[in-house]
């Protein structure tokens, strides 16, 4: 087996760079969600997953997927929601075994009054930062990194 190639030191900065983003990131959008919103990032994500499917609905363990999130944490979380009214939960058609979990009228206002806080934030951390680069390649690079997962 051929000895691995070292990282070129603008490679080894990327790297770098990538590694700190994906710890700090996530921590400041879901700190400016809870600031303003008092609604963390987790929360938002689960109505905004709802919000764009048909029919507000979506079964439980697709949600945890589409959020990454285990099942148990999802129960947790959509259980927190529904004691806002935000989702409810049903049994499956499909599935007895199953529920599904369908975003409510009040989950929607919620996620329209949290939306311009999550774009404020998405800009400021983000995109503010990515002046001149070119999205759509920068978009393409991240989706083939993830389609092999």
């Amino acid at each position: 087996m051929p000895a691995p190639v070292p990282l070129s030191p603008d490679e080894e900065a990327v790297m770098r760079a990538l590694g700190r983003f994906l710890l700090v990131m996530p921590r400041a959008l879901d700190a400016d969600l809870i600031h303003e919103q008092r609604m963390s990032a987790s929360e938002y994500a689960v109505l905004r997953h709802l919000s764009e499917t048909p029919g507000h609905l979506m079964r439980m363990s697709e949600l945890a997927t589409a959020c990454d999130m285990s099942l148990s944490g999802m129960t947790r979380l959509a259980a927190k929601l529904e004691s806002l009214g935000c989702l409810r939960r049903i049994r499956c058609e499909e599935d007895a075994r199953g529920a599904n979990a369908v975003l409510t009228e009040k989950g929607m206002e919620r996620l329209r009054e949290a939306w311009p806080t999550h774009l404020a934030s998405v800009r400021r951390h983000i995109f503010d930062h990515l002046d001149g680069l070119d999205l759509r390649r920068l978009a393409s690079a991240f989706n083939s990194m993830t389609a092999e997962r």
